[in-house]
């Protein structure tokens, strides 16, 4: 009897750290926002891949287990409700059918061996507008070829273009960086003009010196903030690589004006990279102006990101 109620004294004392790191896992999701960007960009790092911190819970779940305390298994439900409050809507089905206009977004990738499968399928989605980046040179050729067909109208700045159903007009590059990587187009659907913006922000590394390398990418993030802010038509679409999360908070001037087709009309989290096994959403459709109807990944070409695409409602 004495060693029983020892036993099960010892459920409530061992564990301890165990129960001190789930605790601790719970506070940086609650207040990932609060992580500061100061040092490797860690802010921005944890909130691109914070969907996966639900390891974590699985992972201190079995180490509580391991040590048969009760206390470890009490204290792992803490970041366990932490993570569903934050993502257990995402898994709810918000799509729906309807909508006026479809977008297709898509980084296409340099070194792309099959543009031509590629473009088919994208002429294939029924989209009304394809936004395309990281086109390569030698394959736009291949590109404009293969969706002329298809969309009658179309513009291409150096990596980016765009084809459409209806009539383009105003395109212009818009300064983001050095070189182009992104473009402005008003497309004049049957409902009114839209005012589309494509976009692929400046790439990102994870360093063993430096961190989450996101300088660039939040200087061209808030360039093309600027040029959505000045907007002056009502109806907008950012399509693009981002090169981050959307919940990523240094993006904030930027997707602030706007809303995600994803978080708003998606089903899922809706992971676009790398297409092998996507882990994170890089690629997004964000919209102002206009209702998110549905928003879906299509699957994978022969680019090492997946097509994202939206319906959406005037």
């Amino acid at each position: 009897m004495r060693r029983a109620r020892a036993w099960r004294a010892g459920m409530w004392r061992r564990g301890r750290i165990v129960a001190a790191v789930a605790v601790l896992c719970a506070l940086v999701m609650a207040f990932n926002t609060r992580v500061p960007n100061g040092v490797g960009n860690l802010g921005s790092l944890l909130q691109t891949v914070l969907p996966w911190m639900g390891l974590s819970v699985l992972a201190l779940m079995a180490a509580a287990v391991a040590r048969r305390s009760a206390l470890a298994a009490v204290a792992v439900l803490v970041p366990a409700v932490t993570w569903c409050s934050l993502f257990a809507g995402v898994f709810l089905d918000k799509r729906s059918s309807g909508g006026d206009l479809v977008v297709v977004g898509h980084n296409v990738h340099e070194e792309n061996r099959d543009p031509r499968g590629t473009a088919r399928a994208l002429a294939a989605s029924g989209a009304d507008v394809v936004a395309l980046e990281e086109l390569s040179r030698p394959a736009v050729s291949t590109y404009e070829r293969e969706l002329a067909p298809t969309y009658r109208y179309s513009a291409v700045r150096e990596g980016v273009g765009v084809w459409s159903k209806h009539p383009l007009k105003a395109v212009r590059p818009v300064d983001i960086m050095p070189w182009t990587r992104a473009l402005r187009a008003t497309v004049d659907t049957p409902k009114g003009p839209v005012a589309l913006y494509v976009a692929h922000l400046a790439s990102v590394r994870v360093m063993p010196t430096s961190g989450f390398t996101t300088e660039r990418r939040n200087a061209s993030a808030g360039k093309l903030a600027d040029a959505v802010r000045a907007e002056r038509l009502a109806r907008v679409v950012v399509a693009g690589d981002f090169n981050g999360a959307a919940e990523d908070s240094a993006l904030d001037p930027l997707t602030r004006q706007l809303r995600s087709t994803q978080r708003d009309a998606g089903a899922g989290f809706g992971f676009t990279w790398p297409a092998s096994f996507p882990v994170v959403r890089l690629d997004q459709i964000m919209v102002k102006g206009m209702t998110p109807v549905s928003s879906w990944t299509l699957p994978a070409t022969g680019s090492d990101h997946l097509p994202v695409a939206a319906s959406l409602r005037w």
